[in-house]
């Protein structure tokens, strides 16, 4: 086997196509096809089969492509030893979290590891983050989640080795306008909001799964848009919603919005990535040393 052989071969598995595989990697379609095959003779196995979707990895196909990544990456970061490239991280890192919480994580690993370049690639989408991570593009992702196991906070853990560790909390908070029935009234329950108007996000929001657990099935969703949108109509009188504190606590000193008093449990700020990379020189020190 070849780097260039698994570098195709690792592109027609993230594309599923040999031509968008050829563009991503600017070759000619044919030249990708043959490297494929190569590969194939040379392993005595199929790694693809032809599907009415395209291109999906055979069982042999899925156990070469752990090996494929893992001999990239160890590649690549011998490359970098070599020259003395400084080390890299890719980290992915869901837009909402970005502004606030992600510099904290920067500046500890500033000053723990000097030496680490960060590259932080920002997503409105947990599941890309994940995808990314999963396929070797992102060496670890900061997403929010909550419990004992990735995914408890509401949305389906990935089936690939992924491990994590929570970083920081990030504290939520039910917020309303100040002229709102329920401003003032203290230890609420999740029934004192029956019929209330939820102000939440898509479907698989952090917040939204968040609130399913806090507040539960009485009050009606309205689909506002993002947190600056859930907040914006809040303060206009047009719904509660959960946000996290950070993004409520301008409008709560400026009085626009007020605190409801019902308990709700802070999220996780949780920093994830594949547990078969550790091995991988440096990686999982880097990692550890990201969180507090």
């Amino acid at each position: 086997m070849e780097l260039h052989q698994l570098r195709i071969f690792e592109a027609v598995a993230r594309h599923r196509t040999v031509t968008d595989a050829a563009v991503a990697l600017d070759r000619a379609p044919s030249s990708v096809s043959e490297r494929i095959r190569g590969l194939e003779r040379s392993l005595g196995v199929t790694l693809f089969e032809r599907t009415a979707k395209g291109l999906r990895l055979t069982p042999a196909g899925e156990r070469m492509l752990v090996w494929a990544r893992r001999l990239l990456d160890q590649a690549e970061q011998a490359r970098s030893e070599v020259v003395g490239r400084p080390r890299r991280l890719r980290l992915g890192a869901l837009e909402t979290i970005a502004a606030t919480y992600v510099p904290r994580v920067l500046a500890r690993l500033a000053e723990r590891r000097p030496g680490v370049e960060v590259e932080v690639r920002p997503s409105v989408s947990r599941d890309d983050l994940l995808a990314d991570v999963i396929a070797g593009r992102l060496e670890a992702a900061l997403l929010l989640d909550t419990g004992d196991a990735l995914g408890d906070l509401g949305f389906p853990a990935p089936a690939a080795p992924l491990t994590f560790l929570d970083v920081d909390g990030v504290p939520l908070v039910l917020v309303a306008a100040p002229d709102h029935p329920l401003v003032g009234r203290d230890g609420l329950t999740p029934e004192d909001l029956s019929g209330e108007r939820l102000l939440v996000n898509v479907s698989n929001c952090s917040f939204l799964m968040a609130a399913d657990r806090v507040v539960g099935p009485g009050p009606e969703r309205v689909w506002a848009g993002g947190v600056p949108v859930m907040r914006a109509w809040a303060e206009h009188g047009l719904g509660i919603a959960l946000l996290p504190e950070f993004a409520v606590s301008a409008a709560r000193g400026a009085g626009t919005l007020t605190r409801l008093d019902l308990p709700a449990p802070a999220l996780s700020l949780r920093l994830v990535w594949r547990g078969d990379r550790e091995d991988l020189p440096g990686l999982r020190d880097v990692l550890y040393a990201a969180c507090a």
